[in-house]
């Protein structure tokens, strides 16, 4: 299993993310714009959040501009596979199998995201990954 040293983003850091992986490349302004809505987070709170994490390598800013323009350094689908390797490692013992089971108990699925899951069983079964269950 790959070693997952990247820093991990916080909750608030995570938001930040959400508005630059939909909007694209912003500015600290823009990014304000659309968390005041929806949180109420203040400019200075937001400016410092994306210094921080710029400092902690999950954004890049375009310092060549003003005003700056800040990016994520990796996309939505690499966050996601770290913190779920991290959620797997840390609370699953490492299997995929109780993590989906657990979540499945949890939250109602659509019949569209219940034939995608059978889906990817079937082709998982298909290419007979050799692994047995837990």
């Amino acid at each position: 299993m790959p070693k997952r040293d990247r820093k991990k983003p916080t909750d608030g850091e995570l938001e930040i993310l959400r508005v630059l992986w939909e909007k694209g490349p912003s500015t600290v302004r823009e990014v304000h714009r659309c968390l005041i809505t929806s949180r109420g987070t203040g400019y200075t709170t937001v400016l410092k959040l994306m210094q921080i994490m710029t400092d902690k390598g999950l954004l890049v800013r375009d310092t060549t501009v003003r005003p700056q323009v800040y990016r994520p350094v990796h996309s939505r689908g690499q966050t996601q596979r770290q913190l779920l390797g991290d959620l797997l490692d840390r609370v699953f013992s490492g299997s995929p199998g109780k993590l989906v089971l657990q979540a499945l108990s949890e939250k109602d699925t659509t019949p569209a995201e219940r034939r995608k899951i059978r889906e990817l069983l079937d082709q998982l079964e298909r290419e007979g990954t050799g692994d047995e269950p837990a």
